[in-house]
């Protein structure tokens, strides 16, 4: 197994950081490494802010659900779908942009996936820890509002960078036959690999409760998946983007 393969299949989220500053030679590296990510139709349709107000973390951290390290991580990125550079190329050349298309709103977000996981691999390469946070999107608006953000700029998610002050063990996986299909979709055989999975992932929180204080989750992957898809996932997420001019049509 090479290197690059290595590092991939040890990612984890880190949520405890030291102090020690990320040098700015190795973020902007970090950064380029993003741009050159794939990109739909050459769209680089991306803007990353780079959050280093101290009190618009605080604000942040408390927008995204009460996560502290959103404030104690090095550096704090919000990566955000972006039409609006390409839209502001239509007016230089005389042409009107067709705005409000789901698939455009598609494209930007995986470019901002994309770039971002680029980001995430060059990290953890230099020995960073990361986390991503989709918090954000519970006040998409008052994200925005604080970001500043013009029309057709949406933020898709957070992510902290900075260098471990942890060691988490690794979250299995799901089996590779329940996810990796051929020619068709067939799932029949899946709740017998999901079920001994199930009691991989129970053996995994147990064993990561040992030593913590407070109340902790020990469940299975299905029942955790049974509970989020058995609940709204915010809602207010459709009505916004189409107030930022995105997903009408």
């Amino acid at each position: 197994m090479n290197e690059v393969i290595s590092l991939l299949k040890a990612h984890r989220s880190i949520r405890k950081f030291t102090d020690q500053p990320i040098d700015e030679a190795l973020l902007a590296d970090m950064i380029r490494a993003g741009q050159a990510a794939a990109t739909s139709s050459f769209l680089q349709g991306v803007t990353v802010i780079r959050v280093t107000d101290q009190e618009k973390r605080a604000e942040m951290a408390q927008l995204a659900g009460g996560q502290p390290y959103v404030e104690t991580a090095a550096e704090f990125l919000v990566f955000c779908g972006d039409l609006r550079r390409a839209s502001t190329c239509c007016d230089w050349h005389g042409a009107t942009a067709t705005e409000g298309f789901t698939e455009q709103f598609i494209i930007a977000t995986v470019d901002a996936a994309l770039m971002a996981q680029n980001v995430v691999i060059a990290a953890e390469s230099a020995g960073l820890g990361i986390c991503y946070i989709g918090g954000i999107r519970n006040n998409p608006q008052e994200v925005s509002e604080l970001l500043e953000l013009p029309r057709l700029v949406t933020p898709v998610f957070g992510l902290c960078l900075g260098w471990p002050d942890q060691d988490p063990d690794l979250r299995p996986r799901l089996p590779l036959a329940v996810m990796l299909k051929e020619n068709r979709y067939d799932d029949s055989a899946d709740r017998d690999l999901i079920e001994a999975y199930d009691e991989e992932v129970r053996a995994y929180y147990q064993n990561r409760a040992k030593g913590h204080d407070g109340a902790v989750k020990v469940m299975s992957w299905s029942e955790q998946m049974s509970g989020m898809l058995s609940r709204e996932a915010r809602p207010h997420m459709r009505s916004f983007l189409e107030k930022r001019g995105f997903a009408t049509k």
